[in-house]
This record gives C-alpha cells, sequence and structure tokens, in this order.
C-alpha cells in the first residue's frame, strides 16, 4: 500500500527543487523548507506500534490520520506521503501557506492520549544566485558589495584564500555585512557566501590591489614620507611634498639676501654719518685758531701807531 501511494504521489508530480530534512521528535521543533521544495518530517520512530494517531495543522485542520500501519486519510495525499514503517511525512511543491504549526496526537488503545507534540514549519525561498561588485577608491582602499537574488533572511559571510576575512583586513564592515571596505594591501581569492536555512550560494573574485604602492622614506631635509601612493601617477604626493621643501628653501634664500641688503645700506649710511661729523668737527677746529679782533679802541691798530 505505502509503494503505490508513494508511486502515485511521483506521477502526480514531485518538485525537483531543494529538499530539507528535520526531525520533529521533539516538542516545540523549528522546521524549515524551501519554497517549491521538498521536506521530510520525522515524526515518529514507527507508527505500526502506535495504536492511533492524529497529525494537525494549525491545531484544527487534520492532515493524516492512522491507525498502527494503515493509513485512514490524507488530506494532502496529492502532494504528499506518509509512511508509516519509519514515521516520516514528505510534502512536496511547498508554498507559503504550508508554514504553520503542526501538532501530532497518539493514543492509546483505550482511546486516552498517550503524548502530544508540536513542530513549527517556515518555509523559505532559497537563494538563486550571488553578484559581487567592487570599485577601487581614492585612497586604494577597495569597496566590495554583494547581493543575492532571491531568498530570505539572507546571511552574508567573507573569506580571502579559502581563510575567514579578519578585521585586520577590513577598512570598514565586518565579516557579516553584504558591503566591505578593503584595505590598500589585501588581494587574493575573495569568496562571498549567501547563506538562509534552505540555501547557501557563493561567488568568488579574484582581487588585487587598486595601483597604490606604500612609500616609506626620509628627503635629504629630513622629512619623513610614509603614506600610500597612486603608482602609475608621477605627481605623487611624495613629489608634492618635495615641491614644497624646495619652494621653503627658496623663501629661506630670499630672505637672506634682504637680511643682506639691510645690512649693507646700515653700514653704508653708518660711513656717511661718521664723514659728516668728521668735517663738521675739523670746520670747528679751524675757526678756533683764527685770532680775534677786540673792539676795545686801546688795543686798535691805530693806538698802537701813536
Amino acid at each position: 500500500m505505502e509503494a503505490v501511494v508513494g508511486l502515485l504521489v511521483m506521477l502526480l508530480g514531485v518538485s525537483h527543487g531543494i529538499e530539507t530534512h528535520c526531525d520533529g521528535r521533539q516538542n516545540e521543533t523549528q522546521c524549515y523548507g524551501a519554497l517549491g521544495g521538498t521536506v521530510v518530517l520525522q515524526l515518529m520512530d514507527n507508527a505500526s506500534e502506535i495504536f492511533r494517531y492524529l497529525w494537525y495543522k494549525n491545531k484544527n485542520l487534520k492532515i493524516v490520520d492512522g491507525r498502527k500501519d494503515k493509513i485512514v486519510s490524507n488530506e494532502m495525499k496529492d502532494r504528499s506521503v506518509f509512511t508509516p514503517s519509519n514515521g516520516t511525512f514528505r510534502i512536496n511543491n511547498l508554498s507559503r501557506t504550508d508554514g504553520a504549526e503542526y501538532t501530532l496526537e497518539t493514543f492509546k488503545p483505550n482511546g486516552h492520549v498517550s503524548e502530544q507534540r508540536t513542530l513549527q514549519l517556515s518555509i523559505q525561498a532559497p537563494v538563486s544566485s550571488v553578484l559581487l561588485d567592487s570599485e577601487c577608491l581614492s585612497q586604494g582602499e577597495m569597496r566590495v558589495s554583494c547581493s543575492s537574488e532571491g531568498g530570505d533572511s539572507p546571511q552574508y559571510s567573507w573569506t580571502l584564500d579559502g581563510h575567514t576575512l579578519t578585521d585586520a583586513q577590513l577598512l570598514s564592515g565586518n565579516n557579516e555585512t553584504n558591503n566591505i571596505t578593503l584595505k590598500q594591501d589585501v588581494s587574493g581569492l575573495l569568496v562571498c557566501s549567501v547563506r538562509n536555512h534552505v540555501s547557501n550560494v557563493s561567488k568568488g573574485e579574484k582581487i588585487s590591489t587598486c595601483g597604490f604602492i606604500f612609500i616609506n622614506c626620509t628627503l635629504p631635509d629630513g622629512t619623513n614620507i610614509s603614506q600610500w601612493v597612486f603608482s602609475a601617477n608621477n605627481t605623487t604626493p611624495t613629489m608634492i611634498m618635495i615641491t614644497d621643501t624646495m619652494a621653503s628653501n627658496v623663501d629661506n634664500s630670499l630672505l637672506v639676501s634682504v637680511l643682506r641688503a639691510v645690512v649693507a645700506l646700515s653700514l653704508l649710511g653708518g660711513i656717511a654719518i661718521y664723514f659728516a661729523w668728521k668735517k663738521k668737527k675739523y670746520k670747528k677746529a679751524e675757526t678756533s685758531t683764527r685770532p680775534r679782533i677786540k673792539d676795545h679802541p686801546e688795543n686798535s691798530f691805530e693806538m698802537v701807531e701813536l
């Protein structure tokens, strides 16, 4: 009978999508199924040892009614099959409406409930594809974004050459975000993985540095340069710093020339002042050596003649 039911299900059409498995033998188990795919739920060990069992959807819709190894009814028989010998319930072509709380009740021969368990089935769309996009920034950093098509509640992770991407390699972002910025010296095979509870898809890309090199040197004037520069550009920050230093040297030379001119003018002015003072002093001395002619008539020439 089981083989016939299983064959009918196969003939009616079974999704060839993603198949997931979940062990629901513990109470309040969380299970996941892929949209359009198949889920196999382990409800019990062996139904043939149970007098009667009922399986409900949302506590009010009876899905399966069975007695030992005989299935009395299955409301989802067009796309599901229950196998009493191993206690599994297989649902194909999953839709969003299949996501619900399911309850299993087992009964003793006297009609009393022997056990009651629930499980929660969630349906997720699987991730279909992953796309990587990268761009170089102004200082040689590389921004990389990872996007996916489809996929409910996607989670991201990154690896570089097979190893988990570390904080030392990241300028911003972290290993669980879809947008990251790599430092200037990071290169290798970068892989972004996108996953949820029903799928896992990865995309890798070989990346290299953005053409920047690290300069660490000391100029003749003692200026230290330690920075990333674009190797293909002749007008690097290093050249700019050298030009600034040369300009500073030119300014110093001009200042020295001005100071020299001031000193020379001061010296010439001092010499001129000295000679003017000397000339004035000479004239004063010459005037003091001439004889004086007194105004008193007794000392006049005529008086002496008489």
